[in-house]
């Protein structure tokens, strides 16, 4: 080794420089060291007076795999594990990476469809009459089979679908309170243009409700200081056919229509937060120790940050709104199938609930469907 800790200099006519090497390689010099600089392929040996960098032959094989690698889209904290594995465990792990890469690019691709369709429908909105809707609904929580209280809380009515999940030494309470706030919307004669205005205030009074109280053991932490209590919150309000959709934390919510089950909500986690980075894989997520961590909730304490969103309802859909403890255990393809088959609203939230119990249910649940029909 170099008194630099780098690898001992080949002969120096098998060196190459570093414009050399980046021609031969296909990488440029600026790649060439970002990725020395990440240890991802350091040079064979780095001038003690000058700081030229210059690199091996041999090292070529390892620079080309990074480069393909790179075109593919493979994140560089990725590409450092795979160039460390013999290579039938690196092709195992570049497989496995192009799948997620296509589960991926599905998900997107059902995302962009039903962006279009809602924009679509808002076009056709204004010049073509409403087809009356009803909607039937359902709600059902269950304390699970590992957890001490229930701190979920849902409601379904003729107008508003809602889930919480609590967290802290008061969740539960936490959870019934914002469904409590929301509940009085039943009773208002809202239109469209006052949806989401309605829905954004009734859970900012939520959120404001003092409840900061030192946890109990619950293995939930909120975004502010560990130890407070608080919520998620996921709910729709309908006027016709516009649904305002609310949401904070990882509660979801998801639309079944002709093209499948599509989340439209995005968790405010911790762990989604890396995987939009890059830095995780759903996979790896599922078993994060702090995948429950979340970065927005009902707490109190932190600013009010929902998301919030209008949609265009249709017959024949269906809506599902849940906690995390029906998507932590359930996979999507199966509360798909549930949706489906189900002959309603009631069947399908005691089949999810039956699914989750069956599958351990280590966390409270909370789902609400909904099915839209016409008039």
């Amino acid at each position: 080794m170099d008194g630099d800790g780098r690898t001992a200099p080949y002969d120096d006519g098998a060196l190459l420089t570093i414009g050399a090497f980046a021609r031969v390689s296909r990488l440029s010099p600026k790649a060439l060291r970002l990725y020395d600089e990440l240890g991802l392929l350091p040079p064979a040996h780095v001038d003690p007076h000058s700081g030229y960098r210059h690199y091996a032959p041999a090292q070529l094989e390892r620079a080309r795999l990074v480069a393909w690698l790179r075109r593919l889209g493979m994140p560089l904290a990725r590409i450092r594990e795979v160039c460390e594995l013999a290579p039938d465990a690196a092709a195992l792990a570049v497989a496995a990476y192009w799948a997620q890469v296509e589960a991926d690019t599905a998900a997107r691709r059902d995302l962009a469809a039903f962006l279009v369709d809602q924009l679509e429908r808002k076009n056709t909105a204004m010049t073509t009459p409403h087809t009356p809707l009803t909607m039937r609904c359902a709600a059902l929580t269950d304390q699970g089979l590992v957890r001490p209280a229930h701190q979920d809380a849902a409601h379904a009515g003729p107008r508003l679908l809602a889930v919480a999940d609590g967290y802290g030494l008061d969740g539960g309470r936490a959870a019934k309170a914002a469904i409590e706030a929301l509940k009085g919307l039943e009773d208002q004669d809202l239109t469209s243009a006052d949806l989401l205005g309605a829905l954004e205030e009734a859970a900012h009074r939520a959120h404001r409700a003092p409840r900061a109280h030192r946890a109990g053991g619950d293995h939930r932490a909120a975004p502010a200081a560990e130890g407070t209590t608080g919520c998620t919150l996921t709910a729709l309000l309908r006027s016709g056919t516009q649904l305002a959709l609310l949401h904070v934390g990882d509660s979801r919510a998801y639309v079944l229509r002709d093209s499948g089950l599509l989340q439209i909500t995005h968790d405010h986690s911790l762990v989604q937060s890396l995987i939009d980075e890059g830095r995780l894989t759903p996979e790896e997520a599922a078993s994060h120790p702090q995948r429950a961590q979340l970065l927005r909730s009902l707490d109190g304490a932190t600013e009010f940050a929902p998301d919030l969103q209008l949609l265009e309802a249709r017959p024949g859909e269906r809506y599902l709104l849940c906690t995390d403890g029906l998507t932590g255990v359930v996979p999507a393809e199966t509360i798909q199938q549930v949706l489906t088959a189900a002959d309603g609203p009631d069947q399908a939230v005691r089949e999810l609930i039956r699914l989750a119990r069956e599958a351990g249910a280590p966390d409270n649940v909370a789902c609400v469907v909904a099915e839209m029909t016409g008039a």
